[in-house]
C-alpha cells in the first residue's frame, strides 16, 4: 500500500493487486463469525519513531485515528501499578525518575537496567553476530530485569525469545522507546478497527489514475523482452505493466521464486529468504457485561498473558454498556498450542489477578485468535538474509514486505518503509529522482551528542 500510494502521487498509473477481499495482510481486521465483532487480527501499537508508518497515514488522510500516550502502566499480580514515562529532563534522561521510582523493579533491578542503558547509550550493543540474551548475561542482568523488562517489554516489542534476538534490534527498540527523545517514545494505538485506517488506500489511488483489485491472484507473470514489459494472468485478465513489485510475506517469495522467469540471481534470492523463520502472536478478546478497568492499557507482569488493550475505551464507536479487552501474548509457542477452551479460561483467570472486577463479571462472549506468521525473527545474521527492493534478479521488479533490507525489525514501519524504498527504487530505474522515504525523528536534548 505504502509503494502503491507513493508511485500513484509520482505519476505512475498503479494498480495494486490483492489476493483477499480487504487491505491491510497481517495488520487487518475483519468481522469474526463466532462473536459478530469486528476485530484485529491482532494488536498492532506504533511509536512516534515510525516516521515512514505515520507519513503513508498521512497521505491517505487518517493520521487523526491514532491515540497517542506517553505513559506505560505496569501492573503485578494482586494489582500494584507502576508507571513509567517521561519527565522535564532532557533526553536521554527523561524517562529516568519515573524508573527509578518504579515499584516494579528492586534496587538491584534498577542497577542492572541502569547499567544496560548506558551501554546502549555508550554504542556497546551493535554487535550484529550478537544475542541479546548472550549481550545481558555479560552485562549481569538481575532476575527481575530479565523477566519484568528484557522478556517481557524488549522480547515482545520484538516478539522472539531473548536467546533468538540480535542484541543491535534491542539497541534499536531500546533508544526508539527510552531514549532518543519523548516524542519518539510516545505510544500509538488505533482508534478504529484495522481495516478501517486504509480506508483512504483506494481513492488515493483512483484519484490518481490507477485501481486496486482484490479478492484477485496473479496466476503467473512472464517477462516479454521484445514488449520489455511484464504480462500477470490472472484468472480474469491479462495485466501489461511496465514495472512490479512484489509485497509478499518471506514464505509466499519463496514459493513464487521458482515460478518466475530463470535467472542467474533467483537461487541466491532463494537462499536469503529461506533463512528468515516466524514467530506466533495470540490475542483473546473478552466482552464483560460491566467495566473491568479503567486503564486503556497495560503491561501485565509475571503471567502468560503480556499486555491489556481496553478497546472498549480506545475505540469509542462502538459504544459498549460493558468492557471489550484484548489480551496480547507475544513469541509464545506454548500458549499458541493451546486448545481454544484452555486459553481462554488462563487468560480470564491472570487477568482476574490484575482486576478484581473480573470476578464478579459475566463473560458475554469471547475470541481466540492465533496468528502463527505474526512476524519474522530477528536472530544474530539475520540482515545477510535481508534483500534490498533492488534485488529482484528480474528486469523491472523490485521488492517489499517487513522483512526486507529496511534496518527495522518487523513492524508496520518496516512495511511501509520497504514500500517507500521499493517505489524509490522504481522511479530510479524509470529515470526520475524520487524520494519517499520519510527522515527519522532526530534524537533530542543530550541524545543529539551520541547520535
Amino acid at each position: 500500500m505504502s509503494a502503491a500510494c507513493s508511485l500513484a502521487e509520482a505519476g505512475f498509473r498503479v494498480t495494486l493487486i490483492e489476493r483477499r477481499g480487504y487491505l491491510g495482510g497481517r495488520a487487518s481486521s475483519y468481522l469474526h463469525p463466532g462473536v459478530n465483532e469486528v476485530i484485529d487480527n491482532c494488536q498492532h501499537a506504533l511509536i512516534g519513531a515510525y516516521t515512514n508508518l505515520l507519513g503513508f497515514y498521512r497521505r491517505i488522510g487518517v493520521a487523526d485515528k491514532i491515540h497517542w500516550t506517553a505513559d506505560f502502566t505496569m501492573i503485578e499480580p494482586g494489582g500494584r501499578r507502576s508507571v513509567l514515562g517521561s519527565s522535564a529532563l532532557p533526553a536521554p534522561l527523561h524517562g529516568l525518575p519515573r524508573l527509578l521510582s518504579t515499584h516494579a523493579f528492586s534496587l538491584a533491578d534498577k542497577l542492572s537496567l541502569t547499567r544496560a542503558f548506558t551501554a546502549i547509550l555508550l554504542g556497546h550493543a551493535d554487535d550484529p553476530n550478537e544475542s541479546l540474551g548472550d549481550w545481558l548475561r555479560r552485562h549481569h542482568q538481575s532476575r527481575g530485569a530479565m523477566d519484568r523488562f528484557w522478556r517481557l517489554v524488549i522480547a515482545s516489542a520484538l516478539n522472539s525469545d531473548i536467546s533468538e534476538i540480535g542484541v543491535s534490534y534491542a539497541s534499536m527498540v531500546i533508544r526508539g522507546l527510552f531514549m532518543d527523545s519523548p516524542q519518539a517514545g510516545a505510544f500509538g494505538m488505533s482508534t478504529v478497527p484495522l481495516s478501517d485506517l486504509y480506508s483512504g488506500v483506494e481513492p488515493h489511488i483512483a484519484r490518481h489514475g490507477g485501481r486496486v483489485l482484490l479478492n484477485t491472484i496473479v496466476e503467473s507473470a512472464t517477462w516479454d523482452e521484445e514488449k520489455h514489459q511484464w504480462e500477470l494472468r490472472t484468472r480474469d485478465d491479462l495485466i501489461a505493466a511496465d514495472s512490479i513489485v512484489l509485497a509478499l510475506p518471506f514464505e509466499a517469495t519463496a514459493k513464487l521464486i521458482p515460478q518466475m522467469p530463470p535467472s542467474d540471481g533467483a537461487e541466491k534470492l532463494l537462499r536469503q529468504v529461506v533463512r528468515h523463520t516466524h514467530w506466533p502472536i495470540c490475542s483473546v478478546h473478552l466482552w464483560f457485561d460491566r467495566e473491568i478497568t479503567d486503564l486503556d492499557h497495560a503491561v501485565l507482569l509475571d503471567r502468560e498473558i503480556h499486555w491489556m488493550y481496553n478497546k472498549g475505551r480506545l475505540q469509542p464507536f462502538r459504544k459498549l454498556k460493558g468492557s471489550y479487552l484484548e489480551l496480547v501474548v507475544s513469541a509464545s509457542r506454548s500458549f499458541a498450542a493451546l486448545e481454544r477452551k484452555q486459553a481462554i479460561d488462563q487468560a480470564v483467570a491472570e487477568l482476574a489477578e490484575f482486576f478484581p472486577a473480573v470476578r464478579t463479571a459475566t463473560l458475554e462472549k469471547a475470541a481466540l485468535i492465533k496468528e502463527v506468521r505474526a512476524t519474522f525473527g530477528v536472530p544474530p545474521g539475520i540482515d545477510a538474509a535481508r534483500p534490498s527492493a533492488n534485488d529482484a534478479p528480474w528486469p523491472n521488479c523490485f521488492l517489499a514486505g517487513d522483512w526486507v533490507a529496511t534496518g527495522w525489525p518487523s513492524t508496520m514501519e518496516s512495511a511501509a518503509r520497504s514500500g517507500h524504498l521499493a517505489a524509490e527504487a522504481l522511479c530510479e530505474a524509470a529515470g526520475r529522482s524520487q524520494v519517499f522515504l520519510e527522515p527519522d525523528l532526530k534524537p533530542r536534548g543530550l541524545m543529539r551528542l551520541f547520535s
